[in-house]
């Protein structure tokens, strides 16, 4: 006896079946999820393409992984790329002091510091400070007499003074010697603008007092210049600050970050 057609038994083709079997195994997605695991820890599923990205890159849902951005280096501002090229590469103490114009006596002075070469670059540390430099302004190639300050960039090695030194890691040179009398250019006195001095490496031997004469460059080409103490009016070489910025110089310089002093106008210290 036949069975009713209505009541024959319903058969899917195989190919259905195995489709539906798949869909169920898969799940709705085609690329990875986030999920977390019996231990409670959170776990990434590959990407579909099954490639993970190298590392220090994100996936884009679209496309190939995408370079993770990262920070560019903090450069001190004003100065151009030959100017930043000659600070020592050691160096995480930059003393800036820019010129108004090349023949101009009057600066500003900021002390910049870093974390280290590979850090994130240079940051303020102390400053803007008002100063002055040489009565004719600056050059780049200094002589005896010139009335004009050094551009370039010199290591800070050494300080010294007439009065005992404020907390300070420079070799303090403490001697009677940085007594100084007489006026000025503008008639102001100049009386105790050597109580403190650093000593900027300009054609002398680094490391040694500032009182000392040796001048690897010869006489000619001048020396003797210093960070000291401001009197009120430019100077025959040397940048002057008030008294209360030496001492913050004098506590701030550290010699394990090899200080350097970064000097000159504006113009120069931009190329």
């Amino acid at each position: 006896m036949s069975v009713p057609p209505s009541r024959a038994p319903l058969r899917l083709p195989h190919v259905f079946c195995s489709l539906v079997l798949l869909v169920l195994l898969t799940g709705c997605g085609t690329g990875g999820f986030s999920g977390t695991d019996l231990s409670g820890a959170t776990t990434e599923r590959a990407p579909a393409n099954g490639v993970p990205g190298p590392p220090g890159t994100t996936a884009s849902p679209a496309g190939p992984p995408v370079p993770a951005a990262s920070p560019q280096p903090t450069e001190i501002p004003g100065l151009g790329p030959k100017t930043r090229a000659a600070i020592p590469a050691e160096a995480r103490q930059a003393f800036v002091v820019t010129g108004e114009s090349p023949d101009s006596n009057r600066s500003t002075a900021v002390l910049y510091t870093r974390d280290g070469p590979a850090g994130p670059g240079w940051r303020a540390a102390l400053g803007p400070w008002p100063a002055h430099n040489a009565l004719n302004g600056w050059t780049a190639e200094h002589w005896e007499g010139d009335l004009r300050s050094p551009v370039g960039v010199f290591t800070l090695t050494a300080a010294g003074g007439r009065l005992d030194p404020p907390d300070t890691a420079l070799p303090y040179d403490l001697s009677p010697d940085f007594a100084v009398t007489g006026e000025g250019f503008h008639g102001e006195p100049l009386e105790g603008s050597f109580d403190y001095v650093v000593a900027i490496d300009y054609n002398r031997l680094p490391g040694t007092s500032p009182l000392d004469h040796t001048r690897p460059l010869g006489e000619e080409r001048g020396g003797g210049i210093w960070v000291h103490v401001d009197h009120g009016g430019p100077t025959q070489g040397c940048v002057s600050v008030t008294e209360d910025r030496m001492k913050e110089l004098l506590t701030a310089l550290d010699p394990g970050l090899a200080p350097v002093i970064v000097m000159g106008d504006a113009e120069s210290l931009g190329r």
